[in-house]
């Protein structure tokens, strides 16, 4: 038995949700998110709670059954909380600037990156007092989505992975880097 799947997931007062056979829609105050539901997998609202049910004891279904209950649930987080990931940029002469669609930003190569904000998306950059040397700002993704932020977030980061001798470059926060020892003069 799957004991993620079997757990009920409680929905507030400001969400609603509709269910069909394929799908499940969850409304609230950030938005909608609509998630799919696989074969052998069914929902239901009973009490205010949303139960995820499956259709036999196979394994592929149990995966399946406790894969869609989690789905659901961050489903109903996002549109109520909503979700927020945070990436330190740390290097001498890089910036981070918001404009209305796009972040623009200066990682050190010979031009200006500017990558376009999805739909859905919103991002800030903040400059908050970290213990990091060389540290330029924080920039803030959050949306409703979580695998869209989480995907977003990755994106950014790969634009400038830090560097394994210096460390600067776009990081998560609180992201350890093992710094590797440089050459050393005879």
């Amino acid at each position: 038995m799957s004991r993620v799947g079997k757990k009920p997931i409680p929905l507030p007062k400001d969400v609603k949700v509709n269910v069909t056979k394929t799908t499940v829609e969850v409304q609230g105050p950030k938005g909608t998110l609509t998630t799919p539901l696989p074969y052998g997998i069914r929902c239901a609202v009973e009490n205010g709670r949303l139960q995820a049910e499956r259709s036999n004891n196979s394994k592929s279904q149990m995966a399946l059954h406790g894969l869609v209950r989690s789905l659901l649930a961050n489903a109903v987080t996002g549109v109520t909380q909503g979700f927020k990931r945070e990436l330190d940029i740390v290097g001498i002469g890089f910036k981070a600037d918001v404009k209305k669609d796009a972040v623009l930003l200066s990682l050190g190569y010979s031009h200006p990156i500017e990558y376009p904000v999805p739909r859905g998306i919103t991002i800030t950059v903040e400059k908050v007092a970290r213990p990091i040397q060389n540290y330029v700002g924080t920039l803030i993704v959050e949306g409703s989505d979580r695998q869209k932020v989480g995907q977003v977030a990755a994106d950014i980061r790969s634009l400038r992975n830090p560097d394994p001798y210096k460390g600067k470059g776009v990081r998560y926060v609180g992201e350890q880097i093992k710094l590797k020892v440089g050459k050393k003069g005879a």
